[in-house]
């Protein structure tokens, strides 16, 4: 009897098998990217709330948190169906991850920036970021380049490996549709004003650990600037509208050396972000986006490594447990 409970208690924990899950996701998407999800999961999610949204949208927030709730709830069944199913949290993870695109798109830019294509990395921005890249300067198409990395760093890597390794698929996909609802709505403008503020306060509440998680990670792989880091996000990130993107992007300046936020256009409408960085630190130019990228690598391959020790740990403590439990029945008997 005890061998047979032995055997069954020697795999690792569920929290353990999520971690392997969430560490083979991050394998994948770094080898492969998204290219074989064709249609990208994510993708239809967001077509078929396009869909909704035309039958729901008032300039109220009520119907905006119907709507919010719909994707998110859709996003649960789908993720819980996934659970039952072997590698299904794996798949869930994979499918949320978006390290390798959001690493190629800034490459691209940089790439053109460097060349001395100004046009050409203005039609590659919108892949990044949202805001007007028609009038941008390179310097101001780098920094939105750096911005975008830090920001995405939390959205696409850091965040979904951290629901998909405490709440598998279920998590993983709620977290991924909150996002993309964001992302959608989640503006502060005419249209989305009101409507769009569910999906807005939601994805601040998902990412409120999953930003500072990574700010951390940030200091981690750059140890020698680990004072800087933390210095500048104390300081810099309360003044970012965002309560999680300044958290990111002060973490990155200060890993760079750089100054980030000014003046921002999105759609006509201006907004002015509070400087994030180093007192006295210079203005990113092209070589800092592929140092952006980088250390989102780093941050990446450290999380990575963080997931394999806890699916390990889980392995070691399961072989371990019998053991102690037949020493107390032995001395019990």
């Amino acid at each position: 009897m005890v061998t047979v409970r032995s055997s069954r208690r020697s795999r690792p924990s569920r929290r353990g098998r999520r971690a392997a899950s969430a560490a083979l996701a991050l394998l994948i998407d770094a080898l492969v990217g998204d290219e074989p999800l064709q249609p990208h999961p994510v993708a239809l999610f967001g077509n078929a709330m396009t869909v909704l949204e035309r039958r729901l949208w008032d300039d109220r927030r009520g119907p905006g948190l119907a709507y919010t709730a719909s994707g998110v709830g859709a996003a649960l069944v789908a993720g819980s169906l996934l659970d039952r199913l072997p590698g299904g949290a794996a798949a869930a993870a994979y499918a949320s991850v978006a390290g390798r695109g959001l690493w190629g798109a800034a490459g691209n830019v940089a790439a053109a920036l460097e060349t001395g294509d100004v046009e050409g990395a203005r039609q590659l921005l919108p892949a990044l970021v949202g805001r007007d890249p028609a009038r941008l300067p390179p310097g101001e198409i780098a920094r939105a380049a750096v911005e975008s990395v830090a920001e995405n760093t939390v959205d696409g890597i850091v965040a979904p490996v951290l629901f998909a390794t405490l709440y598998g698929a279920a998590g993983v996909l709620a977290y991924r549709g909150i996002n993309t609802l964001d992302s959608m709505v989640g503006y502060r403008d005419g249209r989305y004003g009101r409507f769009g503020w569910a999906s807005a306060r939601a994805d601040d509440v998902a990412n409120l650990v999953p930003s500072r998680l990574t700010a951390l990670l940030v200091a981690a792989v750059r140890p020698q600037a680990a004072g800087g880091i933390w210095a500048t996000v104390r300081r810099d990130a309360p003044a970012h509208p965002s309560p999680n993107a300044g958290i990111a992007e002060a973490a990155f300046a200060a890993a760079l050396g750089v100054r980030l936020g000014g003046t921002n256009s999105y759609q006509g409408a201006v907004e002015e972000r509070p400087l994030l960085g180093p007192v006295g630190g210079r203005s990113p130019v092209a070589a800092d986006i592929a140092a952006a990228v980088r250390c989102s690598k780093q941050v990446t391959a450290l999380l990575s490594a963080l997931l394999v020790g806890s699916a390990v740990a889980s392995v070691v403590a399961g072989r371990r447990r019998p053991r102690r439990e037949a020493d107390e029945m032995r001395r019990t008997k």
